[in-house]
């Protein structure tokens, strides 16, 4: 007996941007009398059906952009003989259809860190539950990933907000010497760039301390300080690793009104944060519940603020929200290039499950819901991609191909070769630059014409690209492995240890 770990994907690239992090903390909670897991990450290869085989337990983690392929690839295993486990945030929301389409014998609801050991040991036992709730562990009880089963040379970084149904509202912080530590692995493995995707980073703004001295609420106050006490704390640390470090991660706008915390990322060598901006209107943000985001001239300032104190910016924009208009697109491309941003995407408004969001779409139906392929369109995700809907409101004003050309008008015009060689001034030499130019290629052929054309044909050859363009990126990302790097902090405890002795 075996278990599989997959990540399913509808494409291959050959390199990842980013690892999936949750595949290899599955392997780390996999007990060792049953060996390594065969772990597969389909966003660079396709699974290998032979290589499973009966008796054999199969993982299959989903969101619900990947959840149609995750089913095909339960069926697959379990007409092959195999046990079929799934987990994730989207068979956390919809079990049923794990068992209904995608042939599972279990679905493990909540985080699987725990829980997962006791689902092999039923499944060997034959007396396995149908469903298991991993809950939603503490911060101090994450496990650390099983980092040496990464392929070195197939990853550009690693990495440590669906939705706050399956999440919960409060952020879940790991203990910054926890986080330092896995980090230390990783650089001596080679990999030099980590995405922290970490609850750590959660704001705690000078606003939020403010307002709870106002309402006279010490104990909020010596929480939040203590809060952000914690993410400085962690930025220090960050700090004393190796120089070739970069480190990337997500925060909300708030961040740019608290400029020591920016100077602090900067020292930390965190280099770039993914920023929802969402809209360029305050009607936009009202519609997305994002009424603390700034617009018009006073958003441009604000994300200004994050690249002046060294922290660029990848902002992130939402096409069809009902408050937009044709000229929303030229608007946003003016103003992402307004801000100084050093990347940016545009996505089209897509109602994901456990969002308030998806909720009032789903109900605004009424009981009347249209079909597509045989699937309703509050299931969007079960319809076959090359039919799938872009958009799945109509708009009061544009249709959803004008809609979509438009979203396509905005990455072409942030992305041009011009645009894209302007922006690259902020790295210094001219290897830097062409890094840039490749990396930012690369970007848009992953993230824009594979998911928002709408010929196949178009898809497949944006993914041909991706696979040329991410072999030289993945080799400027490149870095020697140091498998004698320490812990800061760590050799000089031993040698106070040694003294005392």
């Amino acid at each position: 007996m075996r278990v599989h770990l997959v990540n399913p994907s509808d494409s291959s690239f050959g390199i990842g941007v980013i690892t999936p992090r949750w595949l290899y903390v599955l392997a780390a909670a996999t007990p060792s009398e049953h060996g390594d897991p065969l772990v597969t990450d389909e966003t660079l290869e396709q699974i290998q059906p032979d290589r499973i085989q009966p008796g054999d337990i199969v993982g299959i983690g989903i969101h619900t952009g990947n959840a149609l392929r995750g089913m095909q690839i339960g069926r697959i295993a379990r007409e092959r003989g195999a046990w079929v486990v799934y987990g994730g945030i989207h068979a956390t929301l919809y079990p049923e259809e794990a068992f209904e389409l995608g042939g599972a014998h279990a679905v493990v609801k909540g985080d699987g860190d725990i829980v997962w050991a006791k689902v092999i040991a039923d499944l060997v036992r034959g007396t396995a539950l149908r469903t298991y709730e991993g809950g939603r562990i503490s911060g101090d009880q994450f496990l650390p990933a099983r980092w040496d089963l990464a392929p070195r040379n197939r990853y550009m970084c690693c990495s440590f907000c669906s939705v706050w149904r399956t999440d919960g509202p409060k952020p879940r912080q790991r203990a910054s010497d926890i986080v330092i530590e896995e980090i230390v692995q990783l650089r001596r493995l080679g990999f030099r760039f980590i995405a922290l995707a970490d609850d750590n980073f959660y704001p705690v703004t000078l606003t939020d301390i403010e307002q709870a001295e106002t309402q006279g609420n010490a104990a909020r106050v010596r929480e939040l300080r203590a809060m952000r006490a914690e993410r400085f704390e962690l930025m220090e640390k960050l700090a004393k690793l190796p120089a070739d470090m970069v480190f990337f991660t997500q925060i909300t706008m708030e961040a740019g009104e608290d400029t020591q915390f920016l100077d602090a990322m900067r020292q930390a060598h965190i280099k770039g944060a993914l920023v929802g901006v969402e809209s360029v209107t305050e009607e936009g943000l009202k519609s997305v519940f994002k009424n603390f985001n700034s617009a018009g001239d006073s958003l441009a300032k604000r994300l200004s603020t994050f690249k002046e104190h060294g922290v660029h910016v990848l902002g992130s924009f939402i096409f069809g929200l009902p408050t937009d208009r044709q000229d929303t697109f030229a608007a946003t491309a003016a103003l992402a290039k307004q801000a100084g941003l050093t990347f940016a995407q545009f996505v089209m408004m897509t109602p994901f499950p456990g969002t308030v969001d998806f909720d009032r779409w789903e109900k605004s139906m009424n009981g009347s819901v249209p079909h597509v392929a045989g699937v309703p369109i509050t299931r969007y995700w079960l319809i076959p991609a090359s039919v799938r809907p872009k958009m799945f409101s109509p708009h009061e004003t544009m249709t959803t191909d004008e809609i979509r050309e438009r979203t396509q008008g905005v990455w072409d015009i942030f992305y041009s070769m011009r645009e894209v060689w302007g922006r690259s001034k902020c790295v210094p030499t001219l290897r830097g630059r062409l890094a840039f130019l490749f990396i930012s290629k690369l970007y848009r052929q992953m993230y824009a014409n594979t998911g928002i054309s709408t010929d196949s044909a178009r898809r497949q050859k944006a993914t041909r690209v991706a696979r040329w363009l991410a072999v030289p990126c993945r080799k400027l990302f490149a870095a020697k492995p140091m498998p004698e790097l320490e812990v800061p902090g760590l050799r000089r405890a031993s040698v106070l240890t040694s003294i005392a002795q």
